[in-house]
């Protein structure tokens, strides 16, 4: 791998130690978060940067942390940190059905366009 591609995947695997560490979860707690999609080892491999995780494999563990985006664990979104309250919406917004999601999306941007024009 050339050097700037090993600094990438230090920069990921180092993202996702700190997540996980964020969370006081060990390897093996958020491997069994993955359902056993990830190992163990795998997830230290990435965390080692001895393996690069790819966009399934960020997606999973994104899920599993329910803290940060595949996006933001691959280096592509330095914004991908969600809030508490983020955090909150997005476990709310999981727990219902596809009507009240569609129903919350709904007043979410009706919201938003609110603030926009008022702010303008």
């Amino acid at each position: 791998m050339p050097n700037t591609e090993q600094g990438l995947t230090q920069r990921i695997g180092l993202r996702l130690r700190t997540a996980r560490h964020d969370q006081g979860l060990s390897l093996m707690q958020l491997s069994e978060r993955t359902s056993g999609a990830l190992s163990k080892s795998r997830i230290s491999n990435y965390e080692q940067g001895i393996r690069r995780m790819g966009l399934e494999e960020a997606k999973t563990l994104a899920a599993a942390l329910g803290s940060v985006t595949p996006g933001y664990l691959l280096c592509l979104d330095d914004n991908g940190l969600l809030s508490e309250q983020e955090r909150t919406l997005l476990r709310h917004f999981r727990a219902v059905d596809a009507r009240s999601r569609k129903s919350l999306l709904k007043n979410a941007a009706e919201l938003a366009s609110t603030t926009v024009k008022a702010a303008g």
